[in-house]
């Protein structure tokens, strides 16, 4: 199919500037060296006038405050941010506007998925589409490993956490289906422990759309972005989460881990 498509379009794209780079020198390189011209980059991007302007009302407004008007045009103006990391002032304000968020999402948690969720514990998010490889299996493993170290020491200094997960799996992707399966019956088990359930809890968030990512990505503090290297083709998500100030753990892989890495240095 990536043949057929390369041999009727006028240009071929990566999405990424990482995978653009990979169809010319392994995936279609034969198609490249016939015409170099068509293959091109132009990485795939999102709207900050949707995911902070209208997801982050509280956000937009302490930015326009510290850095005046016109940076929802030009993203560059947020380097002007800077100076003002080591105020204690903008921190102050930076957190409020992050615990507001959390506590707009743990309400939402609570209605839609039934469990309580305390806004001061660090929120760890990962809502991507349900694959094999997103590696959500990975994260569980992690969350598991956790809880079984709560379990043999309840005295380990790790700070409360919720686990956040959404997604939508193919109707036809039982394994993927299978995956939903696992974290309900892990969130289960973890959030009716009484032994464990100040320090951490599980929620998977129902029907995933752009309306409830509007809650989801202000709200985060540390953004799950650990697909298998060489797999993710850009990596969107992960530039909402950045923009709404998450940390990002991840691979680096796809437009978010490469290039938005190579930004910040």
């Amino acid at each position: 199919m990536a043949q057929l498509a390369t041999i009727a379009s006028h240009a071929v794209n990566g999405v990424a500037e990482l995978h653009s780079r990979l169809l010319r020198e392994s995936v279609l390189r034969d198609f490249f060296e016939l015409d170099p011209g068509r293959f091109t980059n132009v990485t795939n991007g999102v709207t900050p006038r949707r995911f902070i302007a209208l997801a982050n009302p509280g956000l937009a407004r302490l930015i326009t405050d510290t850095i005046g008007e016109g940076w929802l045009r030009d993203l560059e103006r947020l380097r002007d941010l800077e100076p003002w990391a080591e105020s204690a002032e903008f921190q102050a304000a930076w957190r409020q506007v992050k615990l507001s968020n959390k506590q707009r999402l743990a309400r939402y948690a609570g209605q839609r998925a039934g469990v309580l969720v305390d806004p001061e514990t660090l929120f760890d998010v990962q809502v991507k589409r349900l694959h094999e490889y997103k590696r959500q299996h990975l994260n569980v493993l992690h969350l598991i490993s956790r809880y079984l170290k709560l379990k043999d020491d309840p005295g380990l200094d790790l700070p409360p956490r919720t686990w956040f997960f959404g997604g939508k799996a193919a109707p036809g992707y039982r394994l993927a289906k299978q995956m939903i399966e696992l974290i309900l019956g892990v969130a289960r088990v973890v959030n009716n422990d009484r032994s464990v359930r100040e320090r951490m809890r599980v929620v998977f968030l129902p029907n995933f759309s752009v309306k409830n990512a509007e809650l989801i990505y202000p709200a985060a503090d540390l953004s799950e972005q650990i697909s298998t290297a060489g797999k993710e083709a850009s990596g969107t998500g992960n530039m909402k989460f950045a923009l709404n100030g998450a940390l990002t753990v991840g691979t680096l892989d796809g437009a978010s881990r490469v290039e938005l890495r190579r930004a910040q240095s």
